[in-house]
């Protein structure tokens, strides 16, 4: 990130440069506007957004203890991870009412095959019991005249 000629270190511990790097890579963690990362709030997504190398992220001692204090005032979840949860929960929810909708319809179709193989079975009894007994259909009502 620097050049060979920028290389005084700050009170950070790491050039002005770098110093600035790590310090907007955590404003976009803790804003929840990751632009490199998926935005955990964890250190080797501090140094991956901030594109330095985890080694120069270490030597910044100042910064790390300005991570490790809003870690313990604001705990670990970024502002997009309840959105995350929430979407997660959203999806489970809908997951478990296509399975009931899915276990429904399986009874459902279940039923209908039981019911269409008993017809089945009594269609082929009453066929047979028809060719036994050499009947033939007889109609109900007389011919129909011309309408």
């Amino acid at each position: 990130m620097t050049g060979p000629a920028d290389r005084t270190l700050t009170n950070d511990g790491v050039t002005a440069q770098t110093a600035q790097a790590l310090r907007s890579a955590m404003q976009r963690l803790f804003a929840g506007k990751p632009l490199h990362t998926n935005g955990c709030l964890t250190k080797q997504n501090l140094w991956q957004e901030a594109q330095v190398s985890r080694a120069t992220m270490n030597r910044a001692r100042t910064i790390l203890a300005e991570w490790d204090a809003h870690l313990a005032k604001h705990g670990k979840v970024a502002s997009l991870e309840p959105n995350r949860d929430e979407e997660i929960r959203k999806l489970r929810k809908k997951l478990a009412d296509k399975t009931q909708e899915c276990t429904t319809l399986q009874r459902r179709l279940c039923a209908a095959a039981t019911a269409i193989a008993a017809l089945h079975h009594d269609n082929t009894l009453l066929r047979q019991e028809l060719g036994a007994s050499g009947g033939t259909v007889v109609p109900l009502h007389g011919p129909r005249g011309p309408a």
